[in-house]
């Protein structure tokens, strides 16, 4: 019964929503589009001919967002998106999309024949895992993931590139903090306008690695 309740206070919700309504508005697949504009203003990241791999893609908000920044002033797209997910993801002017777990090898060989050698100038990532409900194992499941998307970055990013994350607070969190700390010069905490207010979802935005 009360699940049901939370379906149902949900939907409200959702439909309601104001981000929801701008989302089918300007044509993005998910309101996640606009957490990641607004972490891309605070940062001023992304520019035409830039390279970017979106980890966890589908079903593609975030490369579209990504693939509008990458315009010239004539209109021309410059640069390169490439999106990786387990799910299938509808075709995306100027994505590139890999269909699989980017944990196995040979999903990460089809990256490196798209990459060909160039590097990475910002991966990120909305992915979150299945979660149980069982606070010490779906920690457990999170962390894992920033560590595989720390591990990605580290492998493909250029120099001076970044990393934005999807993170919850709670357990783990600092200890996922402190980490990326150890590879990067600078890792800031933010939480968009645009993540619900009674969640705990937040961002780490990563630059540069040491």
């Amino acid at each position: 019964m009360a699940k049901k309740k939370f379906s149902k206070q949900w939907v409200h919700d959702h439909i309601n929503d104001p981000y929801v309504k701008m989302a089918q508005q300007k044509g993005y697949r998910a309101r996640a589009a606009f957490k990641l504009i607004e972490l891309l203003d605070a940062e001023n990241l992304l520019k035409p001919g830039n390279v970017v791999v979106d980890l966890g893609a589908a079903p593609g908000s975030w490369s579209q967002v990504a693939t509008e920044r990458m315009h010239d002033k004539s209109g021309a797209f410059k640069g390169r998106v490439i999106a990786l997910d387990i799910l299938p993801m509808d075709p995306l002017p100027n994505v590139e999309f890999i269909q699989g777990d980017f944990r196995e090898n040979d999903i990460l060989e089809q990256l490196e024949r798209l990459l060909d050698g160039s590097r990475v100038d910002l991966v990120i990532s909305d992915m979150a895992p299945n979660l149980s409900g069982v606070k010490v194992a779906d920690a457990a499941r999170m962390q894992h993931m920033h560590e595989l998307a720390l591990d990605f970055a580290r492998d493909h990013l250029k120099p001076r590139g970044c990393l934005i994350v999807k993170a919850f607070n709670g357990s783990g969190f600092s200890q996922t903090v402190e980490l990326y700390r150890k590879y990067f010069n600078r890792v800031v905490i933010r939480k968009p306008k645009a993540s619900r207010d009674k969640s705990s979802e937040t961002f780490l935005i990563s630059r540069s690695l040491k």
